[in-house]
């Protein structure tokens, strides 16, 4: 386990080391600025048709979820979604999302796990594999940083919507329940008119 992916660093880059002042660090798709990332890394998770394209440049992570470059060098290389063996964490949505690339948890395990308990017991899980060293966040992570930050993340925003739902929910029963009660007060005074009409007759 590298020092990235210790507790305390969980949320920054594994990265920060590897700055070059020469390097192009603006993405040359959509201008943001990318992070630095090792080429094993970049090697781990290309298709292997692409793996022969990566040279010596300096070489960043693009994060931007709407520009389809993953990696760019300085010298032009790029390599866009397509040319990845997995999705990235970055620039997918839905329940097959990686939040985890060490031990395999998607936004779909947390999603059902927050469902089903109301929370998720997956940094809990991920945070005592990495103090146990297991983790190996800088190669198996496409964004070559510690997944932690992206899991607490992502269970965090999850257990909100869970939230908000639920109080959607409570909104609409008390609704419906308000409006039951309305339509039997409705059906009891007209039950009463019925009934003193009936006696009228009589």
């Amino acid at each position: 386990m590298s020092d990235c992916c210790s507790i305390e660093r969980s949320a920054e880059t594994c990265a920060t080391a590897l700055t070059d002042k020469g390097a192009v660090s603006r993405c040359i798709e959509c201008g943001s600025e990318g992070r630095p990332v090792e080429r094993q890394t970049i090697l781990h998770h290309l298709k292997h048709d692409q793996l022969d394209r990566v040279n010596g440049e300096s070489y960043r992570f693009c994060a931007d979820p709407h520009c389809e470059v993953v990696y760019y060098g300085d010298g032009g290389t790029r390599f866009i979604v397509a040319e990845l063996r997995e999705l990235v964490t970055a620039k997918a949505t839905g329940d097959d999302r990686p939040i985890c690339y060490c031990f395999g948890f998607t936004e779909g395990d947390a999603r059902q796990q927050i469902g089903r308990t109301g929370r998720s017991t997956i940094p809990t899980t991920i945070s005592r594999l990495i103090k146990a060293g297991m983790c190996a966040c800088e190669v198996r992570n496409p964004a070559g940083v510690c997944c932690l930050g992206e899991v607490n993340r992502t269970a965090k925003r999850l257990s909100a919507q869970r939230s908000r739902l639920n109080r959607h929910s409570r909104l609409l029963l008390i609704a419906a329940r308000k409006r039951i009660a309305r339509k039997t007060i409705s059906i009891r005074r007209i039950q009463i008119l019925v009934n003193r009409n009936r006696k009228r007759r009589k």
